[in-house]
């Protein structure tokens, strides 16, 4: 079996070429004791089983980071064999300090010129065969990762360099006599120490030179090694005036200049290209941050109105024949009526089934989300950003974390690491538990169908900018009150260049980040359906039921949701279900659907347990199913249709009688839209207003069990327990103002 690793500067488009290598034979999971994101992909290259594994982005091999030390760990420890190291052709010299540490470990090292189109098209021209020289005969690659130009040339050279044994004598540069002598002095101690034997001797004497904080303590077992790399430190900054560290990198941008003269060619005037010149309005200092918005609030229109019909259909499949074959089955095995039907249809059905009828709606937003990266827009948003994250006295590195915040809560804290200020990381990370995460999406989504309709985009758009919002401030009273106002450092980050999304990359994305949840669902949402189950099959007293023939109200969950219900009555939802749904979010924001649908469904059920009509046959649930999922698909392409003329007509309703007509492909009148089961008990127990101030408390409090695990391990006890009490206070005070505010103002009903 080979190994290969695929390392690559942010933007470079390495998730591109790997996409490119491995197709669909892909497997993410987490690093060990890690919760950085792995991906491993398989191919074959002449009969040779070869895996490739997606190493975390990043600019150097430094331990200043946790995906530097991840990478770094990988090629010295994880023994590949070889590396290829995925370059931003257009911006050679800059992508070249990664390739000359990788080479610098001894691996051998495959170098995929990618985006070579985009260079050509600036008047870069590169001299493959004068790099691959000047990289001590590292095999370059020119590839177009998007188009898939270059890649089976990249397989036919993988093999080449796997036969290649690792180096015995790392290709380094030239660091100059002082630094030379002492690497070299170094050298020779560090491979006559057997605990050492293995790292590349040559490259370890650079790391304790550069008094690297990850390599130190592995030296601590040789006082003599330690003692010569503290002394060497000292020599090299007295003879030459610096610090080791500086002037490695120093002669290794030196080096790389040199290379770069020697190689490439570019036009004596840099041309303006179309993506500088689609820079100067996407990220226009006036017209930017507006631009980012309407960009926002379309995908929340997306995500809402276009994903809305198959959750429909999924519902339906679900609830009906889906539920109608358990019962069936269970029948059958002789276990009608039983504790096990009411486990099966009422807890596991009910609970998980409710969460997974949102699948289309993540997939919608995944997808959104998959082809902004994939443009290079998401960048930019970091950049439009920086001028506010200044304002409130944060670095523009800050932003990064909290965009990864509206995909999931607990990446966005790991993700604080990337700040080097522990001040900025311990704000960031108490500012991400505020941008809704994708497990709050089926919260909003199933109210604002339920009670706004068409409507329901701006209720899932008002929600994402109130979170922000609330960041907004939490983020003053932290920098202007709590803590020190410190100067911020400038923000400098690469613009990728804008180009077409790869169909196969924004789909990979997408359905990666959507078995994600699924598989979320199929663990802690169904182990907490389960417990919910169980409470509300307990009666809470005697001569209220049996068990699993209780009404909700009457049981253990009913009666502890009745007595945390007045806390919430001033905020308009102090219902004992309202409660019930809140106290379960803690263990994931997904539960909140699934609890909902359990309790709703239950008193459905005791009202009318059986249904008068007759049970249809199984071939008529195929049909309809066929039928269904036809129907999802012409309202999927209606939505789509409709999103210009609703958009339109928001912006026209302050003129009487000026509206543009919508798509209606089934002559469907509004009115006549189907509501789930639950959405049905949602619309009867909500008013427009108190769904309002709900959603606003799911935004607020306290995020869900793994992302307080999250905070807890990376910035203590007591950060914790600050953020869980200022989460709830602002959650609680939130709702009930908007509520109390509304009614104020007559819009309670």
């Amino acid at each position: 079996m080979v190994t290969i690793g695929l390392a690559g500067n942010p933007n470079a488009g390495k998730s591109t070429i790997f996409n490119a290598l491995t197709g669909s034979r892909q497997h993410v999971g987490n690093w060990p004791g890690k919760t950085v994101e792995k991906k491993e992909g398989r191919l074959r290259v002449n009969g040779q089983e070869v895996i490739v594994v997606d190493l975390p982005g990043t600019y150097s091999l430094s331990a200043f980071s946790l995906e530097e030390i991840i990478a770094r760990d990988f090629i010295v420890n994880g023994h590949p064999d070889a590396v290829i190291c995925v370059v931003d052709a257009a911006n050679l010299e800059r992508n070249l300090y990664l390739v000359m540490q990788i080479l610098e470990m001894g691996v051998p090292v495959i170098v995929a010129l990618n985006m070579s189109d985009v260079a050509a098209s600036r008047g870069i021209q590169i001299d493959g065969a004068k790099l691959s020289a000047n990289l001590g005969g590292a095999p370059v690659i020119e590839t177009v990762g998007n188009r898939d130009l270059g890649i089976d040339a990249l397989k036919s050279v993988l093999l080449e360099a796997v036969g290649q044994q690792r180096q015995a004598s790392p290709h380094s540069l030239t660091f100059g006599p002082a630094l030379d002598r002492e690497i070299d002095g170094l050298s020779a101690l560090i491979q006559q120490d057997p605990a050492l034997q293995r790292y590349p001797a040559q490259w370890l004497a650079i790391k304790l030179l550069e008094s690297d904080a990850e390599m130190i303590p592995q030296i601590r077992h040789n006082d003599a090694l330690a003692t010569a790399a503290i002394t060497a430190s000292a020599r090299i900054t007295a003879q030459m005036g610096d610090d080791p560290d500086t002037l490695i990198a120093e002669a290794r941008y030196s080096a790389i200049a040199a290379l770069v003269r020697d190689a490439v060619r570019r036009p004596r005037q840099d041309l303006v290209t179309a993506s500088d010149r689609l820079d100067g309005v996407m990220t226009h200092r006036i017209w930017g941050v507006p631009i980012f918005l309407g960009l926002m609030w379309l995908v929340f229109q997306l995500t809402a109105n276009v994903s809305a019909p198959f959750v429909d259909f999924v519902d339906g499949v679900i609830n009906g024949p889906l539920a109608r074959w358990a019962g069936l089955l269970l029948a059958t095995l002789r276990l009608g009526g039983t504790w096990a039907e009411a486990l099966l249809l009422d807890g596991i059905i009910a609970g998980v089934g409710g969460v997974l009828v949102f699948v289309p709606v993540l997939m919608t937003l995944y997808l959104a989300i998959a082809i902004l990266e994939d443009t290079g827009y998401m960048a930019r948003a970091a950049f439009v950003m920086d001028r506010l994250m200044s304002r409130l006295g944060l670095h523009g590195k800050s932003f990064l974390p909290l965009l990864v915040g509206f995909g999931c809560t607990v990446p966005a804290i790991y993700a604080t690491r990337t700040l080097e200020n522990e001040r900025d990381r311990k704000i960031t990370g108490f500012l991400a538990t505020f941008m809704s995460c994708g497990a709050r999406l089926p919260v909003y989504v199933i109210f604002g169908s339920a009670l706004f309709g068409a409507a329901g985009g701006n209720l899932i758009f008002a929600m994402y900018m109130t979170g922000i919002g609330v960041a907004v401030l939490t983020s003053l009273l932290f920098t202007r009150v709590i803590f020190r106002n410190k100067p911020v450092p400038p923000f400098v980050m690469e613009l990728p260049p804008y180009r077409a999304p790869n169909l196969k990359t924004v789909f990979n994305s997408m359905t990666e980040r959507t078995i994600s949840f699924v598989r979320k669902a199929g663990t802690v949402i169904l182990l907490a359906s389960m417990a919910v189950w169980l409470l509300l099959s307990v009666p809470a007293r005697g001569g209220v039921g049996s068990f699993t023939q209780v009404s909700p109200e009457d049981s253990i969950f009913g009666a502890v949701s009745k007595a945390a219900a007045p806390l919430f009555a001033p905020a308009g939802f102090g219902t004992w279900q309202a409660s019930g749904a809140l106290v379960t979010g803690f263990l994931a924001k997904e539960v909140v659907v699934a609890t909902m649908s359990q309790v709703y469904m239950g008193e459905a059920n005791v009202e009318s347990p059986e249904d008068a009509d007759p049970a249809p046959t199984f071939v008529s649930d195929v049909l309809d199913i066929a039928v269904s999922f036809g129907r999802a698909l012409v309202l999927t392409v209606q939505e789509v249709i409709n999103i210009a003329p609703r958009t339109a007509n928001l912006l026209l309703g302050v003129i009487p009688g000026a509206a543009l007509p919508e798509a209606n492909f089934l002559g469907i009148a509004t009115e006549e839209e189907s509501l789930t089961t639950l959405q049905s008990a949602l619309a009867s127990s909500f008013t427009p207003l108190s769904a309002v101030a709900f959603c606003v408390f799911i935004l607020l409090y306290l995020p869900c069990m793994a992302a307080t695990a999250a905070m807890r391990h990376e910035f203590g006890n007591k950060w914790t327990l600050a953020q869980i009490g200022y989460t709830l206070g602002v959650a609680w005070l939130a709702a009930t103002l908007v509520f109390q505010i509304g009614a104020l103002l007559g819009w309670g009903s």
